[in-house]
């Protein structure tokens, strides 16, 4: 089971690229997908989701590019993972607007809301701002 997607997994390496140039620089969709290792026509569409979901502004021409749209600490993993796969669930019985006819006798739900519960708070207060943060950690452990 994976509760991220690869599509995911793309979208946040490329917003933490996006996190590291942060008011200096914009980058484009080439140049990302060869930092990121992400096929070049995956990593439009992805751009082109986070650009809908206000998470990036593209700038026209040529150097034009990608930047993110607000400040590092402003964008959670949820609002990164929700634009580009939609709601993260660890079972169908937890999407928005499933019923389930077992729902009144269901002894599993109710045993796994716990975990739903921590997945989606987990990813709401990780920012790119901390992601930022832990690779600047673990690039200059052992330094010294």
């Amino acid at each position: 089971m994976n509760i991220l997607r690869q599509n995911s997994d793309y979208a946040l390496r490329a917003m933490v690229n996006l996190a590291e140039r942060y008011d200096s620089e914009v980058i484009s969709t080439r140049q990302l997908s060869k930092d990121e290792d992400i096929a070049y026509p995956f990593a439009a569409k992805i751009l082109q989701k986070l650009a809908a979901a206000g998470l990036v502004t593209s700038t026209m021409g040529p150097h034009g590019g990608f930047a993110l749209s607000r400040r590092p600490q402003d964008i959670s993993l949820l609002d990164v993972v929700g634009a580009v796969q939609g709601e993260v669930t660890v079972n169908t019985c937890f999407m928005t607007g499933h019923t389930c006819p077992r729902q009144p006798k269901c002894r599993i739900k109710p045993r796994i809301a716990a975990l739903q519960e921590h997945i989606e708070d987990y990813l709401k207060q990780m920012t790119l701002a901390d992601l930022i943060e832990k690779k600047e950690e673990t690039s200059t452990a052992g330094k010294g």
